[in-house]
């Protein structure tokens, strides 16, 4: 190990403390998280398949696209709208009416008018539709208040807050840090290591929980803190602090959640040691293309090896050209079988043709019928397979296994796993070999020491052995160990 740690200017005995632990993978995570936190079990809902789009920015275009998932027999579980707010304070929906606080107080469900012509014209009536659809609703956040364009009305009096009370990350100088990023840039930032920062910043948000029921936040972002000259209120300086600062973060809206009495959750980019204890994360922004495919597949493997069990991504890519009929229905296959199933699509300034990532969408702009029928194929298996995903989830919580999981964790003394880098462990019962490679029309699987039970055809296999088989679209590699075959050959 060859092991590097930046000193201070005024360090003149400095003292690097470093943690190694033996034993198996699982042995070695369990102490991390030990040290570190341990993950958090998130409601069983977050199994079920999630639908985004960053353009469904009104309540009808939501519950247009929620409708056609009826119409077309697709379940939703799970619904997170990114475009909702004003994007200048992050805590009002677009086109609401209401008086200004100008002491930067919070707003209560009350305060808010909504107009009929607006884009939101009942949020609370948008809540109750979706719940009464079983379907639960997560909201976009960012920890930034915006600068450019100057921020006007409520927007300038929460900055001024900000400011004023010393609620905001301050530069060396004493000055409020803008962020130096190219997202946002000269945004102000709050201190989640102050505790009446922290509080200020979730009270502005707590109608939405307490009032309007929402189920949890899209916590983007997180990633801003730039410069080791950085100063936070807990006296911890950028260099030490910055890669915390999505920890903090996500454990404020955590925080809020729990004190409202609410099974939420978080939906996180951005985190760092520590963020294991607040569940759930996603990949990040990728290209629709074959590559970005199998990265998300190592970064998912990745992500559970540190500790960060509930995790997905956007299937088949979030950014750019739409991917292909087959590479969407491939990562759909994939996606199935990862802790997190969702589809989700980049802002394109509404220009046609959709780059949407519907099934309904994809099917539309390739010209393939194939994708609805396989999609919905899809859908329907993942709600079959959700008592394993929750019973798994238990289990992985408890042992420190990723519920998402490299070969190494249950053979780590077999060197022929790492010739197998986009196989998995989906709990201690599956195995998912994904197909990763465009024209695909048969695969060959690598099964470890066990017996198993191909989930499509029955047909048994004892590892350690390579197997071929067939690798129709609708259909992707799950084998299941042989003693849980009588219960999960029904849910496949």
């Amino acid at each position: 190990l060859w092991i590097e740690a930046a000193l201070d200017a005024s360090e003149t005995d400095p003292t690097l403390n470093l943690w190694l632990w033996n034993g198996t993978p699982s042995e070695v995570l369990a102490r991390f998280l030990e040290r570190t936190g341990h993950p958090k079990l998130p409601p069983r809902w977050i199994f079920r398949p999630w639908m985004s789009g960053n353009e469904w920015n009104s309540q009808a275009r939501v519950m247009e696209e929620v409708e056609r998932s009826r119409r077309e027999g697709i379940p939703v579980g799970v619904v997170v709208i990114e475009a909702w707010s004003d994007e200048t304070t992050f805590v009002a929906f677009r086109d609401a009416q209401y008086s200004v606080h100008t002491d930067g107080a919070p707003h209560r469900l009350a305060d808010f008018r909504y107009p009929a012509d607006g884009a939101w014209p009942d949020p609370q009536g948008l809540v109750d539709e979706l719940h009464s659809r079983g379907i639960k609703l997560l909201l976009w956040q960012i920890p930034l208040l915006k600068s450019r364009p100057a921020p006007g009305s409520q927007a300038a009096y929460d900055q001024e807050t900000l400011v004023s009370r010393s609620y905001a990350v301050r530069e060396a100088n004493g000055r409020p840090y803008r962020n130096r990023g190219s997202w946002f840039p000269g945004a102000l930032m709050p201190d989640f290591t102050s505790a009446a920062a922290r509080e200020w910043w979730l009270a502005k948000r707590r109608y939405l929980v307490d009032e309007l029921g929402v189920d949890g936040f899209k916590t983007d972002g997180g990633e801003h803190a730039w410069g080791d000259d950085l100063r936070y209120a807990d006296g911890s300086y950028g260099d030490a602090a910055n890669n915390h600062y999505p920890v903090a973060y996500a454990a404020a809206y955590h925080e809020l959640l729990a004190s409202s009495g609410r099974e939420g959750i978080t939906f996180s980019r951005a985190g760092f040691t520590g963020s294991a204890a607040y569940p759930c994360y996603w990949a990040g922004d990728e290209d629709s293309t074959w590559e970005a495919f199998r990265a998300s597949i190592i970064a998912g493997l990745t992500a559970g090896a540190s500790g960060i069990f509930f995790w997905g991504w956007d299937i088949a890519g979030f950014s750019g050209e739409i991917p292909s009929a087959e590479l969407y229905l491939r990562a759909a296959a994939m996606a199935c079988f990862c802790p997190i199933m969702q589809y989700h699509s980049e802002f394109n300034h509404h220009r046609q043709p959709s780059r949407d990532r519907t099934p309904w969408n994809i099917a539309a702009r390739t010209g393939n019928p194939q994708v609805l029928p396989i999609y919905r194929r899809f859908a329907k298996l993942r709600e079959a397979v959700v008592p394993y995903l929750s019973e798994q989830a238990a289990l992985s919580v408890n042992t420190s296994k990723p519920l998402m999981r490299a070969l190494f964790f249950d053979a780590p003394n077999d060197p022929e796993i790492w010739n197998w880098p986009y196989e998995y462990f989906l709990g201690d019962d599956v195995l998912v070999a994904p197909v990763t490679e465009p024209r695909v029309v048969s695969s060959r699987i690598y099964l470890p020491r066990d017996e198993w039970i191909d989930a499509w055809t029955g047909e048994t296999h004892r590892g350690p052995m390579v197997v071929t088989r067939r690798a129709p679209l609708e259909e992707i590699a799950v084998y299941v160990r042989s003693h849980r075959a009588a219960d999960l050959m029904l849910s496949l």
